[in-house]
């Protein structure tokens, strides 16, 4: 479903776990990308699988808590063409809530960009969040996927 987003540009993997998403993102043509997790264990694991995949020189791993992430991008005036945020579920609706309407009035995301959202299956995110739109939302078993685009300019 996520496939054909993971061309050129750059790339945020927020709730980066593992890195896989990333990974994935720039082994199919995404030139660049940020990972950012809270977690030491994480944070270890994604520089083990960015040199497993000789991707190093394409990645900034940064381990820190995602709003201040977030704030910290804002001040750097970041902007990215793809976004994956996959958070803890338990915690996943607010956070994402959150997390999008920052996103949105910060312009983070470029005008025509996709943020995929993975979330359990009972979370439900809002269709419009400032200039993001849900333009699919598809369930996976236990698990939501929902892309949001930027249609237009702050």
């Amino acid at each position: 479903m996520v496939g054909p987003f993971f061309v050129e540009g750059s790339c945020l993997d927020l709730y980066a776990g593992s890195g896989g998403l990333g990974i994935e993102a720039l082994s199919r043509g995404i030139n660049s990308c940020v990972f950012v997790d809270s977690q030491k264990q994480a944070i270890e694991t994604i520089h083990a699988n960015l040199a497993h995949t000789s991707l190093q020189d394409q990645s900034n791993v940064y381990r820190n808590d995602s709003m201040r992430a977030l704030k910290a991008l804002i001040k750097r005036e970041a902007t990215f063409s793809l976004i994956l945020l996959d958070p803890p579920y338990a915690k996943a609706e607010q956070q994402l809530k959150t997390g999008l309407a920052l996103i949105s009035d910060y312009g983070l995301l470029q005008v025509g960009g996709t943020i995929v959202c993975e979330t359990g299956a009972e979370t439900s995110l809002p269709i419009n969040v400032g200039e993001l739109s849900k333009m699919r939302d598809e369930l996976y078993g236990d698990t939501r996927i929902s892309l949001y685009e930027r249609m237009s300019s702050l």
